[in-house]
């Protein structure tokens, strides 16, 4: 720890700075900031989702994997591949092990890549897999 000693000319008392606190107060903030922040990891791309009469905001930090029309895969706003899903979920299942993946995929996708993505979060062993919907509110 650094301490900083200033003597004053015809006194003789010196006056420390003390780190301690400073850096205290730096880790709280840290810690603070850390917590509130947001823990959803967006699939990085505009969706038209389907409706349904069921749809429910999520309440735990999930990864949100993306589908396109055309078949491509998004997960945190890159294109990725099939077989990079798993590793990708293990990944974020190993940082936070409460969390859920969340399949946002378009209206028009075709349920055949919908399925393939649902069944690679599941081998990397994702037990909260849910599908995006908007509500028809």
């Amino acid at each position: 720890m650094s301490c900083y000693r200033y003597v004053r000319s015809g006194r003789g008392k010196s006056v420390d700075i003390n780190m301690a606190p400073l850096i205290d107060m730096i880790f709280i903030l840290l810690i603070f900031f850390i917590v509130t922040a947001s823990f959803v990891r967006d699939a990085g791309v505009e969706v038209d989702r389907p409706g349904a009469e069921t749809a429910q905001p999520g309440e735990r930090p999930t990864l949100q994997v993306g589908v396109t029309e055309d078949g491509s895969i998004y997960v945190e706003g890159e294109t990725v591949d099939i077989r990079s899903i798993r590793p990708r979920v293990a990944a974020f299942l190993a940082a936070s092990p409460e969390g859920g993946v969340l399949v946002v995929a378009d209206r028009d996708s075709r349920t055949e890549s919908v399925i393939r993505v649902i069944d690679q979060c599941r081998l990397a062993g994702a037990a909260n897999v849910g599908i995006a919907a908007r509500s028809r509110e």
